[in-house]
């Protein structure tokens, strides 16, 4: 028997559905679609962070051979503005620019070349107006107001109190405070922002494009232009990354807007690179100031923190990514007293949004380093001190939040300390090449999975017999890369009988999928596959109960389901499934199920000013274990080993689990040591992939990934989503291990060699 007709299981390392397309370069990918008779359509930037744009003068474009069209603001009969909460970012200005990314216009052009060439002619007449870079500043009295429909520049303040941690502060008998901040991180996913559209002749719009959320893409292009959103069909093939970059509409409403002119032909955009690294989505950088508090025997006592997130020239998700910070901002810690304080600024910074691990991983940076800190302070083993303030099931985190579903940061803790890593770690120090250095640190971390309270999370799910007798599962949100969709033909598989041969997975697509949110946020396995359960659940009994009309038995309990076919083991007669489809009308071959994901009924009153995402009730853990090597010369950090313990609950694909924990450490290393995404007075600097840097093969270690086995009573077989906790370890944990190998803190990541080199020099003055 093959690897292929051997039936799917769960918890078996099975190969990844997709992978033998991706491998020889036949996975359709949106970007590899090129229409015959296609418009090519590009969006011409402001250039400038702020101002008010007074007119726009085409002619020389529209003059150049091969140009069709240059539509403006004028040419949008909607609201012309977009977002997914909060709908206030232009799909052309048509009034103030307020970052150099925003579209002031869009071509449409028989050609690339002529498209390339036609961008550059149009000439915009923008009146400068003062322009914020930084939160303080855009915070200060008198500072110019970038919203004039908000009352600040602030998009949102909001607090999470619990006891009284002012007070408990000075009951402490030891404390530490110290001050953070993060970079600006780009996604860099291998595929840019693109897609193609056409005008149908019903006058609806049809869309291919490489989003994270085809279902909600249609609520903001419908919303912006005026559109009814059931006439906008959406197709989202297997993306080329998206790391949240692709949550939020990016291409969708000028390739919409662009389908509306271009008389029937299709539509085709993709950004390059540079467009994407200036106008695209990227992290928020966030500055941090923490004080911690514990008592005589370690237990910590009180913590009081203020966070400021950048979130750029337009809401976006802003306040929801500072939500999620805030609610992480204690660790996966018992805390009784927290002060935790949140600001979200407007800037005419480029505009900050979704990205892997939503606002957690940069306050894990900090509460990670006070952790050292404060085992320094007390005299105390770092590892013994994150082990006795640990979380456990029925506890409250730091927000107040009790904690009712699968919680084992302690089983974590306990296998990072059992590897020889940790126990053997003085003695590899000491193994430190001449004019180097060695250390090793730690990282607890944790995070959330889901929308949080007051937005409901659900999916439906969607399987049929196909005629030819082949089991579809109807995919209802997008792969990014992570292999959800891998993940659903492995569950209908172990449910369903069926080996990889007799599967077919349908990438999401509106007209014949159903809602089921966004690929982000940790949810997609966890809530599409709860309702998948479901699905194939009702069709494996359909399909047994019509097998027994075939094979006149009485007894359904008797027949089981087998690769291709229904089998009666007592009289070892069988249905083939292609037999059974066309004995079964199309409707009766198709089972749809739904699920909603639980929240939390009993919400604290511990938070003030959030408008939906508090709080939220699973969350995945992990301890993490970095060994470094630093250059005494150079100030050149190199990880050496990593290691990666998680509670993702129950695992479905040993590979897979290890593939996302390895995908967010490298991730996580660049976040930590290189990535920084640099803006000079609201101007990408580092707009090219010379210029801004992400880990090569050489930079990243073999990495440890160690599963701690569990169970989330309700995840589908047993699971939670681990998508994004990686990421939140690496930065904390090389920053401790600088500290144990070199005596020095860097607060203020990237930790490039040039910040090391200047922490050892003022060590050494």
């Amino acid at each position: 028997m093959t690897m292929d007709e051997r039936q799917l299981e769960i918890g078996r390392p099975e190969i990844r559905g997709d992978a033998p397309a991706k491998a020889r370069g036949r996975e359709l990918f949106s970007a590899d679609i090129y229409p015959d008779n296609l418009v090519w359509a590009g969006a011409v930037r402001a250039g400038i962070p702020h101002g008010r744009l007074l007119s726009l003068d085409a002619s020389a474009a529209l003059a150049l051979p091969g140009v069709l069209r240059v539509l403006t603001a004028r040419d949008i009969d909607g609201p012309n503005r977009h977002g997914i909460i909060h709908k206030d970012t232009p799909v052309l200005v048509d009034d103030l620019v307020r970052y150099s990314g925003d579209a002031i216009a869009l071509v449409l052009a028989e050609s690339a070349s002529a498209l390339r060439r036609a961008i550059t002619l149009v000439r915009a007449e923008i009146q400068p107006l003062p322009a914020l870079f930084d939160p303080d500043e855009a915070l200060a009295e008198g500072a110019p107001q970038l919203h004039p429909d908000q009352a600040s520049n602030l998009l949102l303040a909001a607090e999470i109190r619990t006891g009284d941690a002012e007070t408990a502060l000075g009951e402490c008998a030891a404390m530490v405070e110290g001050e953070f901040s993060t970079p600006v991180q780009a996604h860099v996913f291998l595929e840019t922002e693109n897609g193609t559209a056409r005008l149908e002749a019903d006058g609806g719009i049809s869309m291919t494009v490489s989003t994270q959320s085809p279902f909600r893409d249609r609520f903001e292009v419908g919303h912006a232009l005026g559109i009814p959103f059931q006439r906008i069909r959406i197709t989202s093939p297997s993306l080329g990354g998206g790391f949240g970059g692709k949550d939020g509409a990016t291409v969708q409403c000028l390739l919409a807007l662009a389908a509306l002119h271009s008389e029937g032909r299709p539509v085709r955009m993709q950004w390059s690179r540079e467009e994407n690294l200036s106008a695209g989505y990227r992290r928020h950088g966030c500055r941090m100031r923490y004080r911690m508090g514990a008592l005589e025997d370690g237990t910590l006592h009180a913590l009081q923190c203020d966070l400021i997130y950048d979130t750029g020239a337009y809401a976006h998700l802003g306040g929801e990514v500072m939500e999620l910070g805030m609610e992480h901002s204690g660790g996966p810690y018992r805390i009784p007293h927290t002060l935790i304080r949140g600001k979200c600024v407007f800037t005419n910074n480029p505009v900050a949004g979704a990205m892997r691990a939503f606002g957690v991983c940069q306050v894990s940076f900090a509460f990670e380093s006070m952790m050292d800190l404060l085992a320094e302070k007390l005299a105390m083993d770092p590892l013994q001190l994150r082990r006795k303030n640990a979380l456990v099931r029925g506890d409250r985190n730091c927000a107040g939040m009790r904690l009712d579903t699968s919680t084992n940061i302690a089983g974590c803790l306990e296998l990072l300390e059992e590897h020889p890593f940790w126990h053997e770690r003085e003695e590899w120090k000491r193994q430190a090449p001449p004019h180097t250095r060695r250390g090793v640190g730690l990282a607890a971390i944790f995070n959330a999975a889901g929308y949080g309270g007051k937005v409901r999370d659900a999916a439906i799910a969607k399987v049929e017999l196909s005629p030819e007798g082949e089991i579809v599962v109807h995919n209802g949100v997008s792969d990014m890369g992570q292999g959800n969709s891998a993940a659903f033909l492995q569950m209908a598989g172990q449910i369903l009988g069926q080996d990889a041969s007799s599967l077919r997975l349908h990438q999401p697509d509106t007209l014949t999928a159903y809602p089921s949110g966004s690929s982000s946020a940790g949810r997609t396995t966890y809530t599409f596959g709860n309702a998948l359960i479901k699905a194939c659940q009702d069709l494996k009994a359909r399909l047994i109960n019509r097998a027994g009309l075939l094979l006149f038995t009485d007894n359904d309990d008797e027949l089981r389901l087998a690769p291709g076919k229904v089998i009666h083991p007592p009289s070892q007669r069988e249905v083939p499934l292609r037999q059974l489809a066309g004995f079964m009308p199309r409707e009766d071959r198709v089972c749809i199920n739904q699920f909603v994901a639980p929240v939390c009924r009993d919400v604290p009153d511990t938070a003030t000013g959030f408008f939906i995402g508090f709080p939220h009730l699973i969350f995945a853990y992990a301890a993490h274990l970095a060994r470094i090597q630093v250059d005494l010369a150079t100030g050149l950090i190199r990880v050496m080993d990593y290691l990666a313990t998680t509670d993702g609950g129950g695992v479905i694909n040993p590979a897979m689990f290890d593939q996302q924990v390895h995908g967010g450490v490298a991730q996580g290393l660049g976040y930590a040591l290189m990535e920084d995404l640099v803006t000079s007075q609201g101007m990408v600097l580092s707009d090219d992939l010379g210029s801004y840097l992400i880990p090569g093969a050489q930079d990243v270690p073999e990495i440890v990934s160690i599963p701690c086995q569990g169970d989330e009573e309700s995840g589908p077989f047993g699971m939670k989503g681990i998508g994004e906790v990686a990421m939140n370890g690496p930065l904390p944990a090389i920053a401790n291990a600088l500290a144990d190998a070199c005596g020095i803190r860097v607060n203020h990541a990237p930790l490039t060699p040039s910040k090391v080199l200047a922490a050892l020099s003022g060590l050494n003055e």
